[in-house]
């Protein structure tokens, strides 16, 4: 076995560039505070009715969403364990029940999807984000 030999120059791993003469660096949040002093800024945040409005909108959508989903899921695998027969039904052509509410899956799937990112638009990100913007103005 021939011995290893130092990887070619374009494979060695790249330094940052030198600050130019004159750049600012980038104020990163909280840089100036302790541990605790930040701490306390997010705990604060934590228990703003600000923050609990969003959580409570969040999981006044999640929760029932998923337990619809995922019954709807365990009805699907409960059908093909305990109604087989029902289950091979035909439909259209070759598709039968089973092709069918497997498919259903997917679209509902789909469709969940585009009613948490219309939930989340519609009631959660501008708060969010101006919480987001509070919070980093008092980290600062």
């Amino acid at each position: 076995m021939p011995p290893l030999s130092a990887p070619p120059a374009s494979l060695e791993p790249l330094t940052p560039p030198a600050p130019q003469a004159g750049a600012v660096p980038a104020a990163v949040p909280g840089a100036g505070l302790s541990d605790d002093a930040s701490t306390e800024v997010y705990r604060s945040v934590q228990n703003s009715l600000a923050f609990q409005r969003i959580r409570h909108s969040y999981r006044s959508f999640v929760f029932p969403v998923s337990g619809v989903f995922l019954a709807w899921y365990l009805l699907y695998v409960a059908a093909q364990a305990a109604a087989p027969g029902l289950m091979r039904t035909p439909v259209a052509g070759p598709v039968n029940v089973a092709w069918l509410l497997g498919l259903l899956q997917f679209a509902t799937t789909f469709l969940l999807t585009w009613l948490y990112a219309r939930n989340a638009r519609t009631q959660r990100d501008r708060a969010a984000l101006s919480l987001r913007w509070d919070t980093q103005d008092q980290l600062r």
